[in-house]
C-alpha cells in the first residue's frame, strides 16, 4: 500500500497543497482557512498521479464487492477515474454538477446499467456535497454505488455527517491530520503549530 505520509509529502512537495497557519487563504464558500488544495496539479506529475491510482486500486482490491465501473466527479475527479478505470480494465463514466443545458440534457456521460457496482472517484472532499450528489444522480440512473473514493479530506465533521446522513461510504488516500503530522515529523512545523491548525478544523 501506498503509505498516506508518502503521499502527503508528494501533495505538499508539488504544492496541490499548501498550509500556513498564519496567513489564512480564503475558499470559495468565503470560509477563511490554513490550508489550500488544488489536486488538479497531481495531472502535471505523473510518479504522483501514478501513485495516486495505485493506491485507489490498492483500496478496492480490500474491498468485499468490486466495481463493476469507475465513475469520476466533474472536473477534477475525471482525470484520476479515467486512469484508474484503465489500470483496472473497467467502463468510465463520469458525472456532471448538473444536467448539461443542450443536446441530450446529460448528467451522466458515459453507459450505466441498471444495478451495476459503481464507485466514485473525487480528488477532494470538503463537506462531501458534490461527491454525494453524484452518487445520488449515479443512484437515480439505476446504479449501485459501493461508495466514494477521493484523494484528499480535510476532516470535517460536516462531511461526516453529510455522508452518513445518505448513507453513503467514503474513504480518502490521505488527509489533513497526516499533512500535519508530515510537516512536524520534517521539522517544518512545530507542535504548536499543529495544535493550531487541528484546533481550526475542529471547529468548522
Amino acid at each position: 500500500m501506498v503509505l498516506k505520509d508518502e503521499l502527503a509529502r508528494d501533495l505538499l512537495k508539488i504544492k496541490a497543497v499548501q498550509i500556513n497557519p498564519e496567513n489564512y487563504f480564503t475558499w470559495t464558500s468565503g470560509i477563511k482557512s490554513p490550508i489550500y488544495c488544488d489536486n488538479r496539479l497531481t495531472m502535471s506529475y505523473p510518479e504522483v498521479r501514478k501513485k495516486i491510482s495505485e493506491a485507489f486500486a490498492e483500496k478496492i482490491a480490500a474491498m468485499d464487492e468490486k466495481p463493476e465501473v469507475i465513475a469520476g466527479c466533474a472536473t477534477a475527479g475525471i482525470p484520476h477515474a479515467a486512469w484508474l478505470a484503465e489500470r483496472l480494465n473497467l467502463p468510465m463514466v463520469y458525472v456532471r454538477s448538473k444536467p448539461k443545458g443542450h443536446g441530450k440534457g446529460n448528467q451522466i456521460e458515459g453507459e450505466i446499467k441498471k444495478d451495476q457496482k459503481v464507485l466514485v472517484i473525487e480528488d477532494l472532499i470538503s463537506t462531501g456535497g458534490s461527491s454525494i450528489e453524484s452518487a445520488k444522480a449515479l443512484t437515480d440512473a439505476g446504479a449501485d454505488v459501493l461508495g466514494v473514493f477521493a484523494i484528499f479530506t480535510y476532516g470535517l465533521q460536516k462531511a461526516a455527517e453529510n455522508f452518513e446522513a445518505e448513507g453513503i461510504s467514503f474513504d480518502t488516500i490521505t488527509n489533513f491530520d497526516e499533512l500535519v503530522d508530515a510537516l512536524v515529523e520534517d521539522g517544518m512545523f512545530h507542535e504548536e503549530a499543529k495544535t493550531k491548525l487541528i484546533s481550526w478544523r475542529d471547529r468548522l
